[in-house]
């Protein structure tokens, strides 16, 4: 349940880009109505029908957090202002390489944030998030912590590869499910690793 809140703008995103591009007159009326009364073009629908629901979905979530919980994640933060900038910037110029960039510099950040704890602030980003639930060396806290910073680097790399080298409904479908298909192999590989700690613990 916690993946799917997680992915709840995305998968938004994703279901706008799929019904605007099977009905991309009305698609481009709505945004046009949306943008007042600006004239759409038909193959520039999807995208940005898709770019104002994530950027509503985005806010939406954030709201539902701070009302439940009464405090947000600075990520979350984080990815809201990528969200509105570069989707506004998208709806603004009627260009889908801004909000393009938007996992990209989410998922740098992400790897930026943890290498700056871990060289300035001499703190494990993974061990502060997982230390009570298990016991590991230090060494192996470590490598766990480089390997996340290695995979945030990479996806980012791969979302521009995806995103200026294909479709864009290519990367629409890889924003989904390949980013969600890659982390779910990663966490398993590792979790395989891990095991014989696990095991040696219990």
């Amino acid at each position: 349940m916690k993946l799917l809140f997680d992915l709840f703008p995305v998968i938004l995103f994703f279901a706008a880009f799929k019904y605007a591009g099977g009905h991309p007159e009305t698609a481009a009326d709505w945004v046009g109505s949306l943008l007042g009364g600006a004239v759409i073009a038909p193959d520039k629908a999807p995208i940005l029908l898709a770019t104002v629901v994530v950027i509503v979905a985005t806010v939406a979530q954030i709201a539902w957090v701070h009302f439940r919980h009464g405090k947000v994640d600075k990520m979350l933060w984080l990815s809201l202002g990528l969200v509105v900038v570069f989707g506004g910037m998208t709806l603004i110029f009627r260009n889908e390489a801004f909000i393009k960039w938007k996992p990209t510099l989410l998922y740098w950040a992400f790897a930026s944030s943890m290498l700056f704890a871990a060289l300035v602030m001499k703190k494990n980003a993974i061990r502060t998030m997982l230390g009570e639930q298990m016991k590991l060396p230090d060494a192996i806290w470590s490598k766990l912590n480089l390997a996340w910073i290695a995979f945030f680097l990479v996806m980012g790399v791969l979302n521009l590869v995806i995103a200026f080298n294909f479709p864009t409904d290519i990367w629409v479908d890889f924003k989904l499910f390949g980013g969600m298909g890659l982390m779910l192999v990663f966490i398993v590989a590792q979790g395989a690793l891990l095991s014989k700690y696990i095991e040696e613990e219990q």
